[in-house]
């Protein structure tokens, strides 16, 4: 059994159950191949162990399958699409949401390097066989709760400094650094998230973001895969979805509480987005979020 087999082992025995001992690790499984759908990414690595994922940030496609892994390095809209599953085998990941403090911890021992130029937010690559090895220990720590305590944090730090050292390096550096191009990027879209119901122009954006109107609009793009204000647009929806979710609204009134001016270009975008009219998609997500009998 090689190492991607061993690791697909045990996430089966661990999708979608929450571990206390490494609560950023999250395993999903997932049976059947699914329509494209809205998401926004936390800063992740997410490693495919098996099936095949499509990813459509901005326009470009991603597609990637096992052995493969995609870093994210700010908090990305997208839309996510399950492409290869089956019961028997299920498409399965494994995640781990990215910590700056542990990538900063690490770059204090490492050659420091200039920064890279800003050209994404997102990469996929293959896992080398080194970091698969990493991963295999790094996982088998959910079978083994009371060492995970312990030894994690020591995995974990190696597993980062081998995804430092491999293609996606200077993505994950970024991260770390306070003043990198890409932490001014995500310095405007926190804000964004926090006033997203807000008219807001690009120029304040811009500002919060320390960067002149046309320097900001291309590194944002280049980052996100979408222009400033289509990421407050989506941010919207997604708001738009969890308030239908959560608190069985009425459509017309989370259309203007999340900001819009029009219920019905609310409906048009949020079934462009969602692939269903408002209510329609939320009562299906609720089956899904309840508890079942």
């Amino acid at each position: 059994m090689n190492d991607l087999d061993e690791i697909r082992a045990i996430a089966l025995r661990h999708a979608g159950r929450p571990n206390p001992a490494l609560p950023r690790v999250l395993v999903y499984r997932i049976d059947d191949p699914t329509a494209a759908a809205g998401l926004i990414y936390e800063p992740v690595v997410c490693l495919v162990l098996q099936g095949r994922k499509r990813t459509f940030i901005g326009d470009t496609v991603l597609e990637y399958g096992a052995g493969e892994y995609i870093v994210v390095a700010a908090e990305l809209t997208a839309m996510g699409q399950v492409c290869r599953a089956t019961s028997d085998e299920p498409y399965l990941a494994l995640n781990l949401l990215l910590d700056p403090a542990v990538i900063s911890t690490l770059l204090l021992d490492m050659v420091r390097q200039p920064e890279p130029t800003v050209q994404s937010g997102f990469g996929v690559t293959t896992a080398s066989a080194a970091l698969l090895e990493t991963w295999r220990r790094f996982a088998g720590l959910l079978d083994q709760p009371e060492e995970a305590r312990v030894i994690a944090p020591h995995l974990e730090h190696e597993l980062i400094f081998r995804l430092l050292m491999g293609p996606q390096g200077g993505l994950l550096r970024q991260i770390a650094n306070a003043d990198s191009r890409l932490t001014h990027v995500r310095r405007a879209m926190a804000w964004i998230k926090a006033h997203y119901a807000d008219h807001m122009s690009v120029d304040a954006m811009a500002e919060v973001a320390g960067m002149s109107v046309s320097v900001f609009h291309r590194r944002f793009k280049a980052v996100t895969g979408v222009s400033p204000l289509q990421y407050q647009k989506h941010i919207r929806l997604h708001e738009a979805r969890r308030r239908l979710i959560t608190e069985r609204a009425e459509a017309a009134s989370v259309a203007y509480a999340v900001g819009y001016e029009s219920a019905s270009q609310f409906s048009r975008e949020y079934k462009r987005f969602f692939g269903a009219p408002p209510r329609r998609d939320a009562d299906g997500m609720q089956v899904l979020v309840e508890p079942g009998p």
